[in-house]
C-alpha cells in the first residue's frame, strides 16, 4: 500500500507542476486584406512580399476567391 501511495504522490507532483510551469502564451496575429496586390492569390511568396511593402510582417492567400491578406502581431 505504500508504494502504491507513492506512485500517486510522485504522479499529482508531475501533473501540478507542468500545469503550475511558466506559461508561454503566443501572440495574436492580426490580418487585413492587400490593397496594393492585384488579381487573385496565388503564391504565398508573392503575397508576403507585396505585404511587406505595405508595412506588414508577412501575408497568405485565403478563402474561395483566393485573396491576399497581409498578417502581423498585434
Amino acid at each position: 500500500m505504500g508504494r502504491f501511495a507513492s506512485v500517486v504522490l510522485v504522479v499529482m507532483l508531475v501533473m501540478m507542476t507542468t500545469e503550475i510551469g511558466p506559461m508561454v502564451g503566443e501572440a495574436r496575429t492580426c490580418q487585413s486584406q492587400s490593397h496594393r496586390f492585384k488579381g487573385p492569390c496565388a503564391s504565398d511568396t508573392n503575397c508576403a512580399s507585396i505585404c511587406h511593402t505595405e508595412g506588414f510582417t508577412g501575408g497568405d492567400c485565403k478563402g474561395f476567391r483566393r485573396r491576399c491578406f497581409c498578417t502581423r502581431h498585434c
